[in-house]
């Protein structure tokens, strides 16, 4: 079959219509096989593989016998044409989610949101004063006033272990005023 196949190709590589005829029935069910094995979908894979076959149509004057058999030339472009059937199918089902989720307006009610956020930041202010002192301190120049904990260890004048641990500490004592399980 192998040499018939190189024939085939090269007969066809010349414009013979009969010899193509005879390379497609030859070839045909292995290609449509790998490419239905990666793209799943029949429809599609008969769409590629017929694309697959105008391919070599165009190009088999390309072929090259010494390089491999004729039939590891169309698996291989079989190959390459499912994996852009996959990669462009990916990228539509990309695209239109991302415009699905851009076309998509939610409706914001902004004086809703800000007495949430009013309320929010009241309950962490009685959660802070809850806090003794130096939790309360360690807390508040991180996260208002953005310093690490080597930061805050040189400004108060204290350890950095005792730092992280008033840090730890106090974040889990707001867990529990606050009822946040973590």
């Amino acid at each position: 079959m192998a040499d018939t196949l190189e024939q085939y190709m090269a007969r066809t590589a010349v414009g013979d219509e009969r010899a193509f005829a005879a390379l497609y029935d030859a070839a045909a069910p292995r290609v449509f096989g790998l490419v239905l094995r990666i793209l799943v979908d029949r429809a599609q894979a008969e769409e590629v593989a017929q694309e697959v076959f105008l391919e070599a149509w165009r190009r088999a004057q390309r072929f090259d016998p010494s390089r491999g058999a004729a039939i590891s030339w169309l698996l291989q472009i079989a190959h390459a044409r499912a994996v852009d059937r996959v990669r462009a199918s990916q990228s539509q089902r990309d695209r239109d989610a991302r415009i699905g989720l851009r076309d998509t307006e939610v409706p914001i009610d902004d004086v809703a949101e800000r007495v949430e956020t009013s309320l929010e930041s009241a309950r962490a202010k009685r959660a802070l004063a809850e806090l003794s002192p130096p939790q309360r301190e360690a807390i508040e120049l991180a996260y208002f006033g953005g310093l690490t904990q080597t930061e805050i260890a040189e400004r108060i004048g204290a350890p950095l272990g005792t730092v992280k641990t008033r840090m730890r500490d106090g974040m889990r004592r707001l867990r529990e005023i606050l009822g946040v399980t973590a």
